[in-house]
């Protein structure tokens, strides 16, 4: 083959490459992203990861009594358009206000709604265990399966590491839950720490390591276990070696962070150089991240990082940039999320 044939040959290789290119970004989704006042910080991030995601906006106002008083702005312009919801079921208090807006929504004629709940609440402390407990995991997936339907079918519901993993069949087919994980964001963050330093992966108990190990099976593992001796819960280490490590435990979410401490712990007692946390929902009440920060002292300085999600905004408000956290935005996933 001549110079030039090689050289045209090259050309027409690039310019199908572009074209390829113009026609994937030109078949993108255009999305109007609606937010609840607390999600407001990442709503905006999420709208930065794509030009083709337009923030639109709600007026939350109340009623001398309490109630809401609601008004979609731009109601008429996103008629025929995709519409999204990006919610915060932080408390009982702002759930109803956010449901109302929901259920219109898909009705304006749009061509088609996401409800995005990176967080599913209920259910972390739920135990079926007599009758008359109340499943309010249930309660809840029911509520969102009631969704109307848009002009474009049922509403697509994306969550974030729902915490039980048969809480995903709570949901009716009136809606198409896609349920997706941080966990790319704390391999992607793994590895950007010093390669000199080798790291393993622990679970605090079965559960987590049944939901995460396949998603991490590049690290080896260590397992905890919980048991009971009278009336207090003991962590055990089960399976696995982390002496000498970096070890980084794993888990869907955090509250108290008790389970995390005496995990730590253990690990450290069995030769752990140093230990790490990742959980994707930092929900941490009454404040209970304060547990965990660095004193200036140094003699509180348990876990090296300790990563979360912002699926928790008022969580994200409250650490600020407080020693060992670290936030991974789930920004440009739920940008992708958006755009399928």
């Amino acid at each position: 083959m001549s110079e030039n044939a090689a050289n045209n040959n090259n050309m027409e290789k690039n310019q199908a490459i572009c074209k390829e290119a113009i026609v994937s970004e030109l078949q993108k989704k255009k999305v109007h992203l609606f937010y609840c006042l607390e999600c407001e910080e990442l709503a905006r991030n999420i709208a930065s990861e794509s030009d083709h995601i337009t923030l639109q906006s709600i007026n939350w106002r109340s009623f001398a009594d309490g109630f809401p008083n609601l008004f979609i702005n731009n109601a008429h312009e996103i008629r025929g358009q995709h519409v999204a919801f990006l919610a915060s079921f932080s408390s009982p208090a702002v759930i109803f206000e956010q449901i109302s807006v929901i259920y219109l929504l898909p009705r304006l004629f749009v061509a088609s709604f996401t409800l995005v709940l990176p967080f599913f609440p209920t259910g972390s402390f739920e135990r079926m265990e007599e009758e008359g407990d109340v499943a309010t995991a249930f309660t809840m997936a029911r509520i969102v399966s009631n969704i109307p339907i848009s002009r474009g079918g049922p509403t697509s519901v994306v969550i974030y590491d729902i915490h039980a993993l048969q809480e995903r069949f709570y949901f009716a087919d009136q809606v198409l839950p896609l349920f997706e994980t941080g966990i790319p964001l704390l391999t992607k963050r793994l590895q950007q720490l010093p390669e000199t330093e080798k790291i393993i992966v622990a679970f605090p108990d079965d559960g987590a390591w049944k939901r995460f190990h396949k998603l991490l099976d590049q690290y080896p593992t260590v397992v905890c276990t919980k048991v009971r001796e009278g009336d207090k819960r003991i962590v055990r280490l089960k399976e696995g070696n982390p002496a000498g490590c970096h070890v980084v435990i794993v888990d869907d979410l955090v509250q108290s962070g008790g389970t995390l401490i005496e995990c730590q712990k253990v690990l450290a007692a069995h030769g752990a150089a140093k230990v790490s946390a990742y959980v994707t929902h930092g929900v941490f009440p009454k404040n209970s991240w304060e547990r965990f920060t660095h004193k200036n002292n140094g003699l509180d300085e348990a876990f090296a990082y300790f990563w979360i999600t912002d699926s928790c905004p008022q969580t994200v408000k409250s650490i600020g940039n407080k020693a060992p956290f670290e936030v991974l935005s789930l920004a440009g996933s739920i940008a992708d999320a958006l755009q399928i």
